[in-house]
């Protein structure tokens, strides 16, 4: 069965679209236009699923067809020579923007799902990563090849098609940032690529002077934003209808299944020259390269288009080609044709009526470009319109290309004088035109139509500086280092001072950017290698997990075996919380823990309480377990805050709050579970309780190095007391300056107490800083000069980079805002075309190599949150808040996702 296919396009809930974007108005237009089988579009918003799920039925194997009720309300409105079947497939489009190699990539891939339920599978793993209810085209800050494995995860029979690949802006090859194959963008699972869109800016034939190309099945779209837009491009089958058949013959790319597609002539697409449209430049690649890329009118670099970008990756002229192609053919969409002749707009009511006349009397649009004899259009349309499809269908036409975003215009007539003599010389005098101007395209030796495979016909508040370098790009390295005396002396005076301290408690003032981490690290490596301290006797102490693998990842490099060596041996490097849990695992049973004790995650927890507390409301719940976790943590009075008022809701009295402690630990004890608050808690107990086990604690780690000691709250300080005794081989690094865990019970404090805690402590300085410029340091001092019981820390840089410090005043809360928005959207180039479009974002600059992971956004009151997350909701820029969910549970999804974060 012949199928025409248009499988990239959106819904009503996607920005920049048509209202009338439903499965209703698809159904009634793919009729129109002459298109059997349609992809619903936004497959990731939960909106649309529910939509699809209520409006459709399921037809063919994986296809969907429109319930008959509302089919209904649309019927009367398709002329009875256009109606015909019309499939659904789901597929839809999501925006990928993020960092590899150091460098933005933005890339649009349409993913294809077999079914409602897969869907919503997908739309579960899809929402753990990112905002997909807020764009119908949802914006992640996730890997394209993560994306296409998550899909694979979720089904084996979803599919993963990279949008219109030449696109600059947002594409898999595009000139800002894109990759240079196929390859490069995903990597190990390149084998589940079979196919590529082509995009409006480019044709088969451009795509062929690519080797790199030649195994991938070449498809077009329309990549509709309204439903008269379709089919603008399309792609034809001869198969049976199902979803699998569709996917085997792109898969396959037979040519007696996959019959090739429909496409704008290039010319007519938004990039398919160089240019400036502010400018109004348009440069063909040979003037961009004359001219070193930059504009004559304005000097900024100009937008580097299709043509350009498959110039320069291409290893074919123009004209090559792989052995075995697809056919194709260029159409102008039929309203285009209409507002020529008529020489008025395309939306035009005169242009609208003349189209829906043809519609009635001769069949689809496709039909009218493709099929239909010319004496039957020119019978129903007129020798104008007979003669302009003739011209098309030949690739006789004058085409001013686009750029920058400006669709192109492809004309059929040369002027006026050429119109009338079509008139007064009927179709014969076109045919004479039509010879002699292939004739000369032919002695020059550009492409015509005629030299093209002709195809069936169808069946009827934020600083504005910017990052100077990684942190530790900068900090020197010794050059084959071959033992720790190696990297000692790549260390500055200070660092080493810090890294060979023999003996007594020591506390290291490490300002921001100075190599702190660096510095402990290879403190660590000196007191096993040159000290002769056993590693198994050493534990390092850090805030998060990815931390301590960085760190165990360091000391490897440095020591080898020693820390490479099966556990008993192996130096400890952890979180507080895993040290709890290693405590707890192997001398709990002094405290009574059983052996099978179980960590419940949040989601457990929050679960138990809510069958142990019935009487309690979801959110009396949730504050309830905070006093709980204030208690444990030592951070607060049971069940109040800092100044008395209750946690636990309004008229609950101590006697209340303590009956509801108890049957929530007594329920924990019946599960043989602890929360995560225990892993604190139950080793301070288990080390103040039981002597005999703190001195065998203390002995096995005799030297203790605590990293971020400014984050510390009071259960980790006591649990740190404990341990380290009077600290004689207790080593603290951080910098008070950069306490940020305040929400979550740390007390910067403690640092300033370490001395006290620990008489006769040395405390050392790093200032040397190795990331940020002094402009930088400054700015940054005149603020922090001013934080509570500080003692002054100056940092110095030998960076020179002239950096600019914006402060921006905001006229309202709202304002501030959407200005924190807006400026993360300019600094990472755009989110979105209607960025660039509509002028928010300037589309003239350098590629940028800045993602959302690489920004945060930092407020100093909670109820600052609200309105920033109505801004970055409205963006779909994905964010994640800092406090909305455990910081422990972000670690495992933090190392793949370019969130941007939100910290209070």
């Amino acid at each position: 069965m012949k199928l025409t296919a248009d499988l990239h396009l959106h819904s009503h809930f996607s920005r920049a679209t048509s209202k009338n974007l439903t499965l209703e108005h698809l159904w009634k237009w793919a009729q129109l236009k002459g298109v059997n089988l349609v992809g619903t579009g936004d497959i990731a918003h939960p909106g649309w699923l529910a939509e699809m799920r209520a409006k459709l039925e399921p037809a063919e194997e994986g296809l969907f067809r429109l319930k008959d009720e509302y089919a209904a309300a649309v019927a009367d409105e398709i002329p009875p020579a256009c109606r015909g079947t019309v499939r659904f497939l789901l597929a839809g489009e999501i925006s990928n923007i993020y960092k590899r190699h150091d460098k933005t990539r933005k890339v649009h891939n349409v993913v294809f799902a077999p079914s409602l339920d897969v869907l919503a599978r997908l739309q579960i793993a899809l929402e753990k990563i990112g905002n997909i209810r807020s764009d119908g085209r949802p914006i992640l800050g996730l890997d394209s090849r993560d994306l296409l494995e998550i899909a694979l995860d979720t089904d084996a029979r979803c599919h993963l098609i990279p949008a219109h690949i030449w696109t600059p802006w947002f594409s898999m090859l595009g000139s800002k940032s894109g990759f240079d194959s196929v390859e490069e963008c995903f990597g190990d699972l390149t084998p589940h690529i079979f196919a590529l869109e082509t995009g409006l800016s480019s044709d088969p034939p451009m795509n062929w002077r690519l080797s790199g190309l030649d195994g991938y099945t070449l498809v077009s779209n329309s990549d509709a934003h309204s439903p008269p837009k379709l089919a603008r491009e399309a792609t034809l089958f001869d198969i049976e209808p199902s979803y699998d058949a569709l996917f085997a013959a792109l898969k396959s790319g037979d040519p007696a299944q996959f019959l090739g597609t429909l496409e704008f002539f290039p010319e007519e697409g938004k990039y398919h020259l160089d240019g400036h449209r502010k400018c109004k430049l348009a440069w063909e690649p040979s003037t961009t390269v004359q001219h070193n890329g930059l504009c004559v009118v304005c000097g900024k670099p100009v937008t580097v288009g299709t043509l350009h970008r498959i110039n320069e990756l291409a290893d074919r002229p123009p004209g090559g080609k792989p052995a075995h192609t697809h056919p194709f053919e260029n159409l102008i969409p039929l309203p285009e044709i209409l507002a020529e002749i008529e020489g008025v707009g395309v939306g035009s009511k005169r242009v609208q009526s003349l189209y829906f006349g043809l519609l009635d009397r001769l069949g689809s649009e496709l039909a009218i470009l493709r099929a239909l004899p010319i004496h039957a259009i020119e019978a129903e349309g007129g020798v104008l319109l007979a003669e302009s499809i003739r011209r098309m269908r030949a690739g006789d036409v004058q085409a001013e290309a686009g750029y920058d975003g400006e669709y192109g215009v492809i004309r059929l007539f040369q002027n006026e004088a050429d119109r009338l003599a079509t008139v007064q010389g009927g179709l014969f005098r076109g045919e004479e035109f039509s010879t002699q101007r292939r004739e000369a395209a032919e002695a020059q030796g550009e492409k015509t139509q005629g030299e093209k495979a002709a195809i069936p016909a169808p069946q009827p508040v934020l600083a504005s500086a910017r990052r100077e370098s990684d942190t530790l790009a900068n900090i020197p390295s010794p050059q084959n280092p071959s033992s720790v005396s190696d990297w000692l002396a790549a260390l500055n005076p200070a660092q080493r001072a810090a890294a060979t301290h023999a003996a007594g408690p020591l506390v290291i003032v490490a300002g921001p950017g100075t190599g702190k981490t660096r510095t402990l690290t290879v403190r660590l490596a000196w007191l096993v290698q040159e000290q002769s301290v056993a590693p198994e006797n050493v534990l390092a102490i850090t805030f998060t997990n990815k931390a301590a693998a960085e760190m165990r990842a360091r000391l490897t490099d440095l020591l080898g075996e020693a820390i490479a060596a099966p556990t008993a041996a192996r130096m400890t490097v952890c979180t507080f919380h895993a040290l709890g849990a290693l405590l707890l695992r192997e001398y709990g049973h002094a405290i009574g823990l059983p052996d099978d004790f179980v960590i419940l995650d949040e989601e457990a927890r929050l679960s138990l309480a809510k069958a142990v507390w019935p009487e309690l409301g979801q959110r009396e719940v949730r504050e309830t377990l905070d006093a709980i976790s204030a208690a444990k943590n030592g951070t607060t009075d049971n069940g109040t805050t800092d100044d008395g008022r209750s946690t636990t809701g309004e008229g609950l009295s101590e006697e209340g709050m303590s009956a509801l402690v108890q049957r929530y630990e007594h329920a924990l004890a019946e599960s043989h579970a602890l929360d995560f608050d225990d892993l604190l808690a139950r080793p301070v107990a288990l080390l103040e309780e039981n002597a005999a086990t703190l001195q065998t604690v203390r002995a096995r780690f005799s030297w203790i190095a605590v990293d971020e000691y400014q984050d510390v709250n009071p259960a980790q300080h006591r649990l740190l007391q404990l341990l380290a005794g009077d600290g004689q081989r207790l080593t603290a690094i951080g910098d008070p300056d950069q306490a940020i865990y305040g929400f979550r019970g740390a007390d910067y404090r403690y640092f300033a107490s370490f001395s006290a805690d620990y008489p006769g402590a040395t405390t050392l300085h790093l200032r040397h800083n190795y990331r940020s410029a002094q402009t930088i340091l400054d700015a940054a001092q005149q603020v922090i000069a001013r934080n509570p019981d500080r003692t002054s820390l100056d940092i110095f840089s030998e960076f020179t980079q002239q950096v600019k410090l914006d402060i921006y005043r905001a006229p309202t809360d709202k304002a501030e805002a959407e200005y924190v928005v807006h400026q993360i959207e300019q600094l990472v180039g755009g989110t979105s075309y209607f960025s660039l479009d509509s002028g928010r974002v300037e589309d003239d600059t350098q590629p940028v190599n800045w993602a959302f992971g690489d920004f945060a956004v930092i407020y100093r009151l909670h109820s600052q949150s609200r309105l920033l997350v109505e801004a970055f909701e409205r963006s779909g820029i994905p964010y994640q808040v800092v406090g909305q969910t455990s910081l422990y549970a972000q670690e495992p999804v933090r190392e793949i996702l370019a969130y941007l974060w939100l910290l209070h």
